[in-house]
């Protein structure tokens, strides 16, 4: 996802960087030091090449971590893994797409790496405001078949403790609290295992024990290509609705809006009425449209609804999707919306320039984001 934000006013910048999203300003850009060799290095030499892992920071709520009495999923500190594992320290939130992207690098991690002494933490900062939902993000967890711990991190606490700017970001932290390895957004997953095998070999050193150095190769994953997706994450809401292309940006209210007949390549074209709320648009009559011209592959869309409603997608003058239908859209070309989620339209063979149109058999439609893969 691609967003800009400066907290505490609304300066909104559309960015064209594959596979992350920015907020604000990066103030703990945490990268490998220089002339890192193979020695392990010494407390003196860590202290000066690293900073200490900042801990989590009041958490709005844990998933799969060890049950208290009460039956609820208890805490889990860094301070508590500190001098025995090694932790790495995901960023993410469930409907976004570079996010999701990296899970089955972090599925395989878990599984590999997790009795050699590796903790992974998903860290899960929400960027809409269904995703401080517990049960919400819990359902996200189960389906992406995510067995490691996640901890709910709704006010920004961590992410700001962390001076974190992107969705999503991996911290390594080593057996001493050190973050020693950080990476932005998707890819340089072989890099990113070797430094995890590097930190747990050093633990393995300390505590004792042997490590395997093999490197995963996770499977089903194709590797997007960010410079060829050349259409912007595009929001719906009167917050960052710039890409509007007819009636008025960043105005919360009622709109009855008309798609002309050109469209602007990578402008929002909403027809019908429309109900504009901060973080979305909802259709409020039964036929709305949702025009967009994109240049790329594959198109998401984040919307719920709360009573169903059926979309039918096609493109470039109503034409069936055929073999480049989404996984959410059905061979007729229908798709129903109603969790609080990521929905693929489409996942196309190659990457074009097209106009998808969605047209909105009921009412009450929320439509959060478009994003382009």
């Amino acid at each position: 996802m691609k967003l800009e934000y400066t907290i505490g006013g609304i300066i909104v910048v559309a960015l064209v960087i594959g596979a992350l999203v920015y907020v604000g300003r990066d103030t703990m850009n945490i990268s490998l030091p220089e002339n890192i060799t193979d020695r392990t290095l010494t407390a003196e030499e860590k202290a000066a090449r690293y900073v200490k892992a900042p801990e989590l920071v009041e958490p709005d709520g844990y998933i799969n971590t060890p049950r208290l009495p009460s039956g609820v999923a208890g805490p889990i500190t860094l301070s508590e893994l500190a001098g025995d594992k090694v932790v790495l320290l995901d960023i993410w939130t469930y409907s976004c797409i570079n996010c999701q992207r990296t899970l089955p690098y972090l599925r395989a991690w878990h599984e590999k790496y997790r009795d050699e002494g590796l903790v992974i933490i998903g860290l899960h900062t929400p960027e809409f405001a269904f995703e401080k939902v517990l049960a919400n993000v819990e359902k996200a967890v189960q389906g992406f078949q995510l067995t490691y711990p996640v901890v709910l991190d709704n006010e920004y606490e961590t992410w700001n403790a962390y001076g974190n700017n992107y969705w999503p970001r991996k911290y390594l932290i080593d057996i001493d609290g050190y973050i020693v390895y950080d990476h932005i957004g998707e890819g340089a997953y072989e890099e990113t295992e070797k430094q995890i095998q590097k930190a747990l070999a050093e633990r393995a050193k300390r505590l004792g024990g042997e490590m395997p150095d093999s490197r995963i190769a996770a499977e089903n994953v194709v590797a997007p290509r960010p410079e060829r997706v050349r259409s912007p994450e595009t929001y719906f809401g009167a917050w960052r609705n710039e890409n509007l292309g007819n009636g008025t940006a960043f105005a919360e209210g009622e709109q009855t809006l008309t798609i002309p007949e050109r469209l602007v390549p990578d402008a929002l074209y909403l027809g019908g009425s429309w109900k504009i709320e901060r973080e979305y648009a909802e259709s409020t009559s039964s036929g709305a449209r949702i025009h967009f011209s994109y240049d790329s592959k594959d198109v998401y869309f984040v919307a719920s609804a709360e009573e169903a409603v059926r979309i039918r997608v096609t493109r470039d003058g109503g034409a069936s999707l055929g073999e480049a239908r989404g996984a959410d859209v059905a061979p007729d070309g229908i798709a129903t919306i109603r969790e609080d989620r990521l929905y693929r339209l489409i996942e196309d063979s190659d990457y074009a320039e097209h106009t998808i149109e969605i047209e909105i058999l009921t009412p009450n439609l929320k439509a959060y984001t478009f994003t382009f893969g």
